[in-house]
C-alpha cells in the first residue's frame, strides 16, 4: 500500500510508523520535520506544514494514496482542509478521533461505538465530534471513504498514563512516588480506566487499513484490561519498592483548584468516569486482533524506559508546589472538625 500520515512521529503514530516500515510498507510522513531523527530509514518524509493548506497543496501535486490518515486534526477547520487536499486521491482517510466524545457524564458504563457523543465538559472532545460528524456527512453525501478511530488513554514507552499531573507530563508524580511523597488521585481511586500500550494500538489501526469493512464506519481501539487509578498508582510503586502515599481528592475540588491543568475537561470530561471498552466490533473487523500488553507490562516497560533515558524525567517545580498546597490545604480543612 502507498500510505501517507499527516504527523506521524506522536505517541499513538509512532508505533504504527514503525510497525508499517517493519512490513516494507511504502509510506510518506508529511510533517515539519521536528521529530523525525529516530524514523526508520525506509520511511519517506514531506517537509511542510500541514496547516498552509497552498503549501500542502503544492507538495502533493500529482500523489494519490491507498490510505491517508490525519493523527493532527482537532478543529472542524483541519478536517474540512483535509478534505479539499484529499478528495479523489485515496482510497482510504483514516481520521483519528477521541474516546472522551462519548457521552459524559456516562449513563452505562458498557462503551460501544454506538454509545452517544456529547461532552458538555471538555472543548477538545466536542471538537471531535464535529470533526467526525463533517467527515462522516462527506462520506454519505459525497462517498469520501473515511474510518473514524477512537482511542481511549493510549501510552508509549516514554510517558506514563496518569490522571493528575501538571503540564510538563507525568513524570513528577513518577519522581513523588519514587521518594515516598504522597501523590493525588481523583476521587477514591476505584473507577475503572483503561490504558492501552501504543504497540497493541498500532496491530489493530494496520489492520484497517485497507480495510474494506472499516469505510464508513467508527472503530475504537483499547486493551481489553480494566484496571483501578489505584492500581495504576499502586504498580507505578511495586516498581520502585516503595509505598504507595495516595491522597484521595473530590475531582470537583480539584477542577476548582487546578484550572490551568484543566482538570475539569480531562477528568469530568474523560478520566474520572468507569468505562469498560467493548472491542467486538474492530475484532470482527480485525479477524485474530488481541491486545498483548497488560497494565503492569506495559507501565514497567515504560518506567524502564524514562529511568534510563533523562530526557524524559522532565520535572514540574509548579505542579509539585501545587500538590503539596492542595494536601496542606485539605488538611487544615480536616484539624477545622
Amino acid at each position: 500500500m502507498k500510505i501517507l500520515f499527516i504527523g506521524g512521529t506522536g505517541t499513538i503514530s509512532s508505533a504504527i510508523t514503525r510497525q508499517l516500515a517493519a512490513k516494507g510498507e511504502d509510506l510518506y510522513l508529511l510533517n515539519r520535520g521536528n521529530n523525525n531523527a529516530e524514523l526508520p530509514a525506509n520511511v519517506k518524509t514531506i517537509c511542510c506544514d500541514i496547516n498552509d493548506e497552498a503549501a500542502a497543496a503544492k507538495a502533493l501535486e500529482g500523489m494519490t494514496f491507498d490510505v491517508v490518515c490525519d493523527f493532527i486534526g482537532f478543529v472542524p477547520a483541519q478536517v474540512e482542509r483535509d478534505y479539499r487536499l484529499f478528495a479523489g486521491k485515496t482510497r482510504q482517510f483514516m481520521y483519528i478521533s477521541s474516546a472522551s466524545a462519548y457521552k459524559k457524564p456516562v449513563s452505562e458504563c458498557h462503551i460501544t461505538e454506538g454509545t452517544t457523543l456529547a461532552n458538555p465538559y471538555w472543548e477538545y472532545s466536542r471538537n471531535k465530534i464535529a470533526c467526525e460528524e463533517f467527515l462522516m456527512k462527506m462520506y454519505r453525501e459525497n462517498g469520501f471513504p473515511i474510518t473514524i478511530i477512537r482511542p481511549s488513554h493510549t501510552y508509549s514507552e516514554k510517558a506514563l498514563p496518569l490522571g493528575v499531573h501538571g503540564s510538563k507530563g507525568s513524570y513528577q508524580v513518577v519522581k513523588r512516588i519514587k521518594e515516598g511523597k504522597p501523590i493525588i488521585i481523583h476521587g477514591d481511586g476505584t473507577s475503572l480506566w483503561t490504558i492501552t500500550f501504543n504497540e497493541d494500538f498500532a496491530k489493530a489501526f494496520i489492520g484497517l487499513m485497507g480495510n474494506p469493512h472499516a469505510i464508513g464506519e467508527a472503530f475504537q481501539i483499547t486493551n481489553d484490561e480494566s484496571i483501578t487509578w489505584n492500581q495504576i498508582h499502586q504498580i507505578v510503586a511495586d516498581y520502585f519498592g516503595v509505598e504507595l502515599k495516595a491522597y484521595h481528592v473530590a475531582t470537583d475540588f480539584l477542577a476548582a483548584v487546578g484550572p490551568q491543568y484543566d482538570f475539569t475537561g480531562g477528568l469530568w470530561g474523560d478520566k474520572a468516569h468507569t468505562v469498560i471498552f467493548d472491542n467486538t466490533k474492530v475484532k470482527r473487523a480485525v479477524p485474530g486482533y488481541a491486545p498483548a500488553i497488560r497494565a503492569e507490562e506495559g507501565l514497567y516497560k515504560t518506567l524502564d524506559y524514562i529511568m534510563a533515558h533523562p530526557e524524559c524525567q522532565v520535572e514540574d517545580p509548579e505542579f509539585d508546589a501545587w500538590t503539596d498546597r492542595v494536601i496542606e490545604v485539605m488538611e487544615q480543612a480536616k484539624k477545622a472538625f
